[in-house]
C-alpha cells in the first residue's frame, strides 16, 4: 500500500521552500529592528540588545535567504535562537504556549536541520 501523498520529487523544491520561507519570516524581525519596518511598539525597539539581535537577523535571514553560506550561518542562528528562548522565554513560564517562545524554538530546529541538510537547490551555494 502506497500511502504518499506528496511525490518524492518535491524533495528538492519543498527544502528551498522551507528555507526561504523561514528566512523571509525570521528577516522580518530584523528589518522592524533595524530599518523600523514594519513599525514595532516605542518600547521594544531600544537597547544595544535589540540593535545586536537586529543586525543578526537581517544579516543571516538575508544570507539564509539567498542560500550563501547556509550551513554555518543557520547552525550560529539555531544557537542564537536555543540561547534567546532561554533568556527571552523559558523565564516567564515552563509551556511555551504561556511563555511565547514557540517561534523561536521552531526557528531553532528549523536552522538545525539546515545547518545538517544545507540550502538545497535554487541557491547560491551548491553542496
Amino acid at each position: 500500500m502506497n500511502v504518499n501523498i506528496l511525490p518524492q520529487s518535491w524533495t528538492p523544491a519543498l527544502h528551498a521552500s522551507l528555507r526561504i520561507a523561514t528566512a523571509l519570516l525570521f528577516l522580518e524581525h530584523g528589518t522592524a529592528k533595524i530599518l523600523g519596518f514594519p513599525a514595532l511598539p516605542a518600547s521594544s525597539t531600544s537597547g544595544a540588545m535589540v540593535i545586536g539581535t537586529g543586525v543578526a537577523e537581517l544579516i543571516g535571514g538575508v544570507l539564509i535567504l539567498v542560500g550563501f553560506l547556509t550551513r554555518p550561518t543557520a547552525f550560529i542562528l539555531s544557537g542564537y535562537m536555543a540561547v534567546a528562548y532561554f533568556m527571552a522565554h523559558a523565564p516567564t513560564g515552563f509551556f511555551p504556549i504561556l511563555n511565547h517562545g514557540e517561534m523561536a524554538i521552531m526557528f531553532c530546529f528549523a536552522f538545525f536541520y539546515l545547518a545538517a541538510a544545507g540550502a538545497g537547490p535554487y541557491a547560491v551555494d551548491k553542496a
